[in-house]
Order: C-alpha cells, then sequence, then structure tokens
C-alpha cells in the first residue's frame, strides 16, 4: 500500500519537474507578438485621375516692328523758270537754241570783252516771220532793236547759273569765273570780261554751248 501512494506522488512530482524543464526551453516570444500572421507592407495612394494643373497662357507674338518708309526722291525741278521780263516776247515764241555764237569783241588794257549770240534754227519758216527774208535757216531770237529781242532771249537761253541773270553761264577751261581770271559784265549777261588766257564758253540752259580761245 505504501508503495502505491507513493508510486503516483513520484509520478506527479516526476511530471512537475519535466514540465518546468520543457518550459524553460521554449523560445522566448516577442513581447508584442503580431495581431496576425498577415505581413502588412503600405502601398502609396495612387490618385484615380490626374491633378488639375494650371494652363500656362501662351506668349504674346510680339509686334512687328514697323519698318521705315524709304526717303522719296525729290521731285524732277523741270528747266529754270523763265527769267523777269520773258512774259514780254510776243508770238512767234522762238524755238530752243541751237548754236551759241562766242567771239573776242574788243581787247583793252587789262583784258578782253567776250561777247555771245544765241541762234535757232534750222527753221528758214521761223527766221522769215521774224524778218530775216535773206532766206536764212539759222538767226538770232529776233533782229537787231526788235522791242521785244530781250525779253525773247530770256526765253530761248534761261538764267545764268552762276549769276541768275537771264543769258548764258560762262566758263573758262570748265570752270565759273571768280573775278580774278574772268568776271561777268556788270550789266549785259551776254558780255564777259576774260583776264587771263584759256578756253571760254558761254552756255544756255540747254546745253548748247559757244567756245573761244583767248590768247
Amino acid at each position: 500500500m505504501r508503495l502505491k501512494v507513493l508510486g503516483p506522488a513520484l509520478t506527479g512530482a516526476l511530471l512537475l519537474v519535466g514540465c518546468h524543464t520543457i518550459t524553460e526551453e521554449l523560445p522566448t516570444q516577442p513581447s508584442n507578438p503580431p495581431s496576425s500572421g498577415i505581413l502588412t507592407v503600405p502601398i502609396p495612394a495612387i490618385p484615380l485621375s490626374n491633378p488639375t494643373t494650371t494652363p500656362t497662357p501662351p506668349s504674346p507674338t510680339p509686334a512687328p516692328t514697323p519698318q521705315a518708309s524709304p526717303t522719296p526722291d525729290p521731285p524732277d525741278p523741270g528747266p529754270d523758270p523763265d527769267p523777269p521780263g520773258s512774259s514780254g516776247c510776243k508770238k512767234p515764241k522762238p524755238p530752243d537754241i541751237s548754236r551759241m555764237k562766242a567771239k573776242v569783241h574788243f581787247k583793252g588794257p587789262r583784258g578782253s570783252t567776250l561777247d555771245s549770240t544765241p541762234l535757232v534754227g534750222p527753221d528758214a519758216g521761223y527766221c522769215a516771220k521774224i524778218g530775216f527774208t535773206d532766206g536764212r535757216s539759222f538767226c538770232p531770237v529776233r533782229p537787231e532793236g526788235a522791242p521785244d529781242r530781250e525779253a525773247c532771249e530770256a526765253v530761248a537761253v534761261g538764267r545764268a547759273r552762276d549769276t541768275g541773270r537771264a543769258g548764258p553761264t560762262w566758263t573758262r577751261n570748265g570752270k565759273l569765273c571768280n573775278g580774278e581770271d574772268c568776271e561777268n559784265h556788270p550789266d549785259n549777261q551776254y558780255l564777259l570780261l576774260a583776264y587771263k588766257t584759256g578756253n571760254y564758253e558761254a552756255c544756255a540752259r540747254n546745253g548748247v554751248c559757244g567756245a573761244v580761245d583767248v590768247d
């Protein structure tokens, strides 16, 4: 009977000892065990639609730089106006000058006086109408002594470039007179005072010239 009593007690003791040993050998459990066996990985939120973007206004097109208008050429002044007094030329009006005669009128102590005579033609009909009845085809714009000769010469010859008077433009060796080598006559544009030798020309406004050499 004693053995029977001790047997179960001993068996219980051994079981207690054995249970204690098994418990100490189990792995240590984490202090905060996961609530479940599924590993949760955070996933960033993906928007379902594109975010609203503010449209960039288009850059304004620069206005074209206005181009400067080209400077127009000055109008052609045309022929020189007739000198004052030319309105006294009666009909028939003279045609353009076609010849200019130039000569030494006389020689003086200081130099020579040159003379010029404008001629029109060939036009025998015009010459006859104004009084030249000898059948000539080249003639002055009016006969000597005609009351409108000066006015008609002004119409046909024009103004001198340097003095602005009615009559031809005089030059010496291609240059206008400067008062030292030659000088326009103070009273008559058809005359010239030549102080030096050279080639002298008297030219109408249409470019017809007469030349004379002074030695």
